[in-house]
């Protein structure tokens, strides 16, 4: 029989993204609407470690929805790693009198939370939040939504000065392992070629794809590519070799960097957030544990947290289709 759950820890851990203040206001929030006590966990697990915990009401999370970032903060932690650093966290929650964690962040934080929890039965939930979009399991993780509006506001800025200069332009966007956001992105804005870790386009296809566009008559082109993309070492080498190529075509390299991750969350985001808040406190209440809640078909549903971390998310291959008819 599960226990019954009276107080709740919720951390953010990795890397931070738009709507995880969102999401720790509807955990604190969905708490306070079911008489639970909560507790914010400051640092992520390295906080859990040295006992870095505060009280948090309804009140205590007035005023952050809109905000980005994460106000518990954030951090990597080597110590976690190891069963004494774990001993140390679960000895930390039962002196503070929590029963379950909600666990905001990625893979590698609900790898920290299974572990955890497989050490010491301890309940855990969670909310996937990385701008990579790349947790299976999922439609859309937190902050994914905003970093898009983000990247295609950039590219836009950008798309005026190519055109005024007739030039190509390589625009760097987030997405070490997957290539959501480039190919979201890239369709958004109306790039020429977007190049993407999942897809080998090849050399020799993005010189003969940039070749006619020259003779199309396209004076100007933007090229979006996940910064995990297979094609060149990295993206300036790949400006080398296309210019070395293709010496019509002056190229300039925009790496928006970690301005994609920052920002006030889009609507959607917030929304979103405020789904998976409720839905992670309610199932934890249900005697659920080792669940990742997300969004499945517009639904919120649960995935084992070892199918959320060990699955693929896959491509959208028909928006890969349309990517390569908009480029005409």
């Amino acid at each position: 029989m599960s226990k019954t759950i009276k107080k709740v820890g919720v951390l953010t851990s990795g890397g931070d993204s738009p709507g995880m203040n969102a999401a720790i206001r509807s955990v604190v929030r969905t708490c306070a609407y079911h008489n639970i006590e909560c507790i914010g966990i400051y640092r992520g697990y390295q906080g859990m470690i040295e006992g870095d915990f505060k009280e948090m009401g309804p009140r205590s999370v007035n005023n952050i929805v809109n905000k980005g970032g994460t106000i518990l903060k954030s951090a990597r932690s080597v110590e976690f790693r190891t069963p004494e650093g774990r001993k140390k966290a679960h000895e930390n929650l039962l002196k503070a009198g929590v029963d379950a964690l909600v666990v905001i962040g990625g893979d590698g934080s609900f790898t920290g939370g299974l572990i955890f929890n497989s050490e010491y039965d301890f309940p855990v939930m969670g909310i996937p939040g990385t701008i990579d979009n790349d947790i299976f399991g999922t439609s859309h993780t937190l902050g994914y939504d905003t970093a898009l509006n983000t990247v295609v506001d950039c590219i836009d800025k950008i798309r005026d000065t190519a055109s005024s200069h007739n030039r190509l332009f390589f625009v760097e966007v987030m997405g070490r392992d997957a290539g959501h956001i480039a190919l979201n992105a890239g369709i958004g804005a109306g790039a020429e070629e977007i190049l993407i870790p999942e897809e080998d386009l090849g050399l020799d296809r993005l010189l003969d794809s940039l070749q006619k566009s020259k003779a199309s008559g396209k004076s100007s082109s933007i090229v979006v590519i996940a910064e995990g993309d297979k094609i060149g070492k990295n993206v300036f080498e790949l400006k080398d070799y296309v210019e070395a190529n293709l010496p019509e075509y002056d190229v300039r390299v925009s790496v928006l960097g970690h301005m994609q991750r920052g920002g006030s969350p889009s609507c959607f985001d917030r929304v979103l957030a405020s789904r998976l808040g409720v839905k992670a406190v309610e199932s934890l209440i249900e005697g659920k544990s080792n669940y990742m809640v997300g969004l499945k078909e517009d639904k919120v549903a649960l995935t084992p947290l070892e199918q959320a971390i060990k699955g693929k998310s896959e491509i959208d291959r028909e928006l890969l289709r349309v990517s390569d008819i908009m480029s005409t």
